[in-house]
């Protein structure tokens, strides 16, 4: 019933608190969905620059131009997994060659560097609620850990000299050597959709490294001298977003209203499960049964209580089967009168008479009190009959506790049936402690061994 009920609420979200439709084409704004990609692939390339540090006479800028000539030396593919449609996590690998430029009076370098990276990802735009403005652009926030190898990969001699007048020890002792790097990045990249499920992507990045000793030049510092190495990267790409779904993961907007609506329906489906519980099989839900121990497929009115209406203590239904099927019809009266007796016994014995309690109560429910007013009742129309009241208790808590709580139970009954008028000599009191005969981790089965019962001696 519930997995009904819920793939209906499915059905009908899209009409909860408004009739508007939110969904659109592939060329527009946004997508309205439940569901969205959570994977994406990223691949850019682009421009890497080291800002610092350098060795004096090496440079890669063009200072002959504002911002230095363009060069494709920086290549990346990544993958990105949004955990939300605000946040998500992604691993990228890099490849950077710096290199001096050949316009420029620099000294001639080569470095090579891999890098992999681990970065925290925001979409900026779904997080500051920007994204109808911005309608099919988006923006993302990264920032994360680095580590990098750098490796020389220029072998130049040591008479080397640029205008043929410096000679300059060159970078051969470093080259081929390899150092691993640390530090952190953070970044800014725009997306654009193009269609539903591909975007371009521009990217600037700016790397810090704590540990470096390789100037981006290929020479190095002195072991124990640390460098402050530097980095930016700009970079133009695209994504793909990955998954069966029809929409870009960065742009599926989740209305988070109509989600909460969702949650809390299922909670009420929850409550109302629950509340329907039926645990005496009488068709009376728990809420409404004020006779939960009702025997199974006798008559019971809309409160779950056996029907009884000449109020001699046996349903209507179990006297109308033994005046059917084994009474003589001139003889019904008396029959009726001795096989009453014995059903009242046998049903007292085996239970069917009870009073329950709460956790760790000695003060009887206030439906279930009914079992002692049938005693009481029992006890007056049988002058020489005498009962054992019986103390139960469930298995939480420690087994001493339990059992004193068993005894203390059938007393508060004993004492009941003394004050409403029932010699003491005619009550005695027996625990049985814990009743081990239920699923411990079931709070409904353990409210069904909280309880007092009776036997006729």
């Amino acid at each position: 019933m519930r997995k009904s009920l819920l793939l209906l609420s499915f059905a009908l979200l899209p009409f909860i608190g408004s009739a508007q439709d939110d969904s659109k084409d592939a060329n527009d704004v946004v997508v309205n969905k439940l569901e969205y990609n959570k994977w994406t692939l990223e691949f850019t390339a682009g421009q890497a620059k080291g800002t610092k540090p350098f060795t004096q006479g090496y440079y890669s800028s063009n200072p002959g131009t504002y911002f230095g000539s363009f060069t494709f030396n920086s290549f990346s593919l990544g993958t990105r997994y949004m955990f939300s449609p605000k946040f998500g996590l992604k691993a990228d690998l890099s490849y950077d060659l710096f290199e001096n430029n050949k316009k420029t009076l620099s000294k001639p370098f080569k470095l090579e560097q891999y890098r992999l990276g681990i970065q925290g990802v925001v979409n900026a735009s779904r997080l500051f609620n920007i994204q109808d403005a911005l309608g099919r652009l988006s923006l993302l926030i990264h920032a994360g850990v680095e580590i990098a190898q750098a490796t020389p990969k220029l072998d130049v001699g040591p008479d080397f000299s640029v205008d043929g007048t410096d000679p300059n020890v060159g970078l051969s002792a470093n080259y081929n050597r390899h150092e691993l790097n640390g530090g952190v990045a953070f970044g800014i990249s725009p997306e654009f959709r193009i269609t539903k499920k591909l975007a371009i992507i521009g990217d600037f990045t700016t790397i810090a490294n704590f540990r470096q000793h390789f100037a981006w030049d290929g020479h190095n510092s002195d072991d124990a001298n640390n460098l402050s190495g530097q980095m930016i990267i700009a970079s133009l790409g695209f994504t793909y977003s990955l998954g069966k779904e029809e929409i870009h993961g960065d742009w599926a907007i989740l209305d988070e209203n109509k989600l909460e609506e969702l949650e809390e329906l299922d909670k009420r489906i929850g409550d109302l499960e629950t509340m329907m519980n039926d645990a005496d099989k009488d068709g009376v839900p728990d809420y409404l049964d004020v006779e939960n121990n009702s025997i199974a497929g006798v008559a019971v009115d809309t409160k779950g209580r056996m029907v009884d209406m000449n109020k001699n203590g046996i349903p209507d239904e179990l006297e109308k089967y033994m005046a059917d099927t084994f009474v003589d019809k001139g003889q019904i009266s008396e029959t009726i009168a001795s096989a009453n007796a014995d059903m009242i016994k046998k049903l007292i014995n085996e239970g069917y008479v009870t009073t329950y309690f709460d956790t760790g109560k000695t003060k009887p429910t206030n439906v279930s009190t009914e079992g002692i007013d049938f005693m009481l009742t029992y006890l007056r129309n049988n002058p020489s009959a005498s009962i054992e009241i019986v103390g139960h208790a469930d298995e939480v808590g420690k087994t001493a506790f339990n059992d004193k709580l068993s005894i203390d139970r059938a007393n508060t009954v004993k004492n009941t049936l003394i004050k409403a008028g029932i010699p003491a000599s005619r009550l005695s009191v027996i625990s049985q402690g814990e009743d081990a005969s239920v699923a411990l981790d079931s709070a409904e089965a353990r409210r069904l061994v909280r309880r007092v019962t009776f036997r006729v001696k």
